[in-house]
Parts: structure tokens; C-alpha cells; sequence
């Protein structure tokens, strides 16, 4: 106890001290940094999309919930044995999305019958495969589309725009160092930020009344992805 009392009195005597020196006036140990510049620059890069989501639902309705569910499950056991047929690591993957069942009420306020969904995503590179996949599948029909960037190319477009970011931060320094007076400049804090969005989530469209014909390619056209760099920070003058 007596350790631990000296140790508060000696951390409270610097304490003390550390303000009293500051109100007298002596000079604090750090200065305050003197022509430092805040700045940042972007890189942007525009890539074409090369991974494709599309989602494949079923919808089923009747009076008994295990009825519904089981029809549900058989409509996407059907679809999933069709879709691994296909499946190619990074080319096109299967999954399964959203499954829910749903109880619909009447008038009363009482449970009347129910209501399900089931969703089986195709998600890949390969857009011909995908397509052809999901014209092939009969118990489920065409929820949405979407496009992104797969991880490989992002990647690679990141730091294409990194790169750009960096040369434009470096003139841009360089530029106001001259326009102030000065030789150059050294870095003194840096930071680099990517805008990082996720796969789309795919776009609903209206389902189709019945399952496309067998072998019936979706049509699908890729658009464009924009990637962002951002480096920022401050240089000192010299």
C-alpha cells in the first residue's frame, strides 16, 4: 500500500510540475510543426465488368406450411443437381440465397394459408456458362442480374489507380512546394483509401410466367466499373 502511494505522489509531482513549467512560459519539448501541407489526390480507373450474379427464385403458396416447404425444397433440389453439372471454381459458382415461408392472413386476422420463397445464385466469370446454366434449369426462373468486378481484377485495377494517385499526389506537392517559396518537400503522414464495393446485389426483374426453354442462353450484357484511389496526407515544406 505504502509502494503504491509513493508511486501516485511521484506520477502527481510530475504531474505538477510538467504545469508549471507550461504556465511559466518555457518551451514545450515538441514545437508546433511550422509549413506543413495538407493534400490529396485521386486515380481513377474504368474496367469492364467480369463477374456475373444472376438469381434464379420459385415461388409456392398453399393452405399447409410443410406442403409449401417441401415443394420449395424439391424445386431447388431439382435446380441446385443442374447447376453443379456446370459448376467450375471462379467460372461459375452455385450457391443458395434467400429460402422463407411465409404465412399469409385473412380478414379475421387469422393464419389462411402460406406463402414461400426459395433463390439459387449463379455467380461467376464465366457469363456463357451461366447463362446456358440458368436457361437449363426448369423449376426456377431468372429473379435478377447483376454485374461487378471479380477479386482478380479489382486488384489488379486498384493498383493500376494507386498508381496514379501517387504520381498526381507527388506533382501536386512538388507544384505548391515551388508556388510557396520552397525547394520541395518530405513526407510526413500518408493515407490511401480504395473504394471497395461489394458484388451488386442482384436487380429484381419480373420472373418469368414459366421456365425457359431447355438450353436457353439469358441474354446478358456487361456494363463498366469505376475504381478510386484517394491518397491524402501532409508534407513538410523544405
Amino acid at each position: 500500500m505504502k509502494s503504491t502511494s509513493n508511486i501516485f505522489i511521484r506520477i502527481l509531482f510530475c504531474a505538477l510540475a510538467a504545469a508549471a513549467a507550461s504556465s511559466h512560459g518555457q518551451a514545450l519539448p515538441y514545437p508546433p510543426p511550422q509549413n506543413v501541407l495538407q493534400l490529396s489526390a485521386t486515380g481513377t480507373v474504368e474496367v469492364q465488368q467480369d463477374l456475373l450474379s444472376l438469381s434464379l427464385t420459385t415461388a409456392r403458396e398453399g393452405p399447409d406450411a410443410n406442403t409449401v416447404q417441401s415443394q420449395l425444397k424439391t424445386a431447388l433440389d431439382a435446380a441446385l443437381a443442374e447447376a453443379r453439372k456446370a459448376a467450375q471454381p471462379g467460372q461459375l459458382d452455385v450457391r443458395t440465397g434467400n429460402f422463407g415461408l411465409y404465412p399469409r392472413y385473412s380478414q379475421a386476422g387469422k393464419i389462411s394459408g402460406w406463402h414461400g420463397t426459395a433463390e439459387l445464385v449463379l455467380e461467376g466469370r464465366d457469363f456463357a456458362r451461366i447463362t446456358q446454366t440458368a436457361g437449363r434449369v426448369q423449376t426456377m426462373t431468372v429473379g435478377g442480374v447483376a454485374f461487378g468486378l471479380s477479386r482478380e481484377q479489382r486488384s489488379k485495377v486498384e493498383a493500376d489507380a494507386q498508381a496514379i494517385a501517387i504520381e498526381r499526389f507527388k506533382t501536386k506537392a512538388a507544384d505548391l512546394a515551388r508556388g510557396f517559396g520552397f525547394q520541395g518537400y518530405s513526407l510526413r503522414e500518408i493515407a490511401v483509401n480504395a473504394n471497395e464495393p461489394g458484388m451488386p446485389r442482384p436487380v429484381r426483374s419480373m420472373a418469368l410466367a414459366s421456365p425457359a426453354s431447355a438450353d436457353m442462353a439469358v441474354p446478358v450484357e456487361a456494363g463498366k466499373s469505376t475504381v478510386t484511389v484517394t491518397v491524402s496526407g501532409s508534407v513538410q515544406l523544405r
